[in-house]
């Protein structure tokens, strides 16, 4: 298993002087993902997760949408080989062919493309969400408070990002670090769904700021509610009002709402 981060000598200059020391660094690696033999994506990751983290992948992509679709998930790290492999059933195959042969990923920023154009591609992918749940902001704070708990990484390197997924009672159900947020989480969301427990996800809390990708990927995830401790892009925001997911952020005592705050229970 490779190492999330590697130490490296430092030189610090701090009241006048120079001195010598070690610093924890977060590892990032390319990650190519191949589905039925045809290259499909690379990423740059931290190693770990790999499985999860193709799950949640192909999950976001629309290239599945339970965890039967896949025939085979395969990694191999072997010395300069960072390569995730995805066979589909043949059943799934006919239904993403369409998928498979587009160009670049939808879970990817584009350039060239306008914001109403993002918004009505992800819409092909995208089922509006509906109230399923109500959120106690209490219990949003009491669980944006633990984030810390989840990232061992970025104590000791200051360099990663965590997802954090919850189900309806509040609860964590899966987590994951990466230097990428949107790997972060389609690692998270990938440990439920192959655990067969996606559909207890409701709530998706990010050390980061919310941009569509991650509406994106919670909203193919069924996550009613996503919030960040950084504020979110104005894309975001118009995805997850077009279809129905909460969107806040969490600073301090502070939970700031942008759509749908119907679902938000205070006192």
């Amino acid at each position: 298993m490779k190492e999330d981060t590697l130490s490296r000598d430092i030189a610090v200059y701090e009241n006048g002087t120079w001195s010598a020391g070690k610093q924890a660094l977060i590892v990032e690696e390319p990650l190519s993902i191949r589905i039925d033999g045809n290259p499909y994506s690379v990423v740059m990751r931290t190693p770990g997760d790999e499985i999860a983290h193709v799950a949640g992948f192909c999950l976001a992509e629309g290239v599945v949408e339970t965890p039967g679709d896949f025939a085979t998930i395969g990694f191999c790290d072997e010395e300069g080989t960072n390569v995730a492999t995805v066979t589909l059933t043949e059943n799934r195959r006919k239904k993403v062919a369409g998928i498979l042969e587009r160009k670049g990923f939808v879970s990817q920023t584009s350039c060239g493309i306008c914001g109403k154009e993002v918004v009505k591609d992800l819409h092909q992918i995208l089922s509006p969400l509906p109230v399923g749940t109500r959120f106690a902001i209490e219990k949003i704070s009491a669980c944006v408070d633990t984030l810390q708990d989840y990232q061992a990484i970025y104590k000791k390197t200051h360099a990663s990002h965590a997802s954090v997924i919850f189900d309806r009672e509040m609860s964590a159900i899966a987590h994951a670090e990466d230097v990428g947020r949107h790997n972060a989480l389609d690692k998270a969301i990938g440990k439920a769904f192959m655990a067969n427990g996606i559909e207890k996800a409701a709530f998706a809390l990010m050390s980061s700021r919310l941009s569509y990708e991650l509406v994106q990927k919670a909203a193919r995830a069924g996550i009613e509610l996503i919030v960040g401790v950084s504020r979110p892009t104005a894309l975001a925001v118009e995805l997850a009002d077009s279809i129905g997911m909460t969107l806040g952020w969490a600073r301090g005592e502070k939970l700031t709402v942008f759509c749908h705050q119907e679902r938000l229970m205070a006192g």
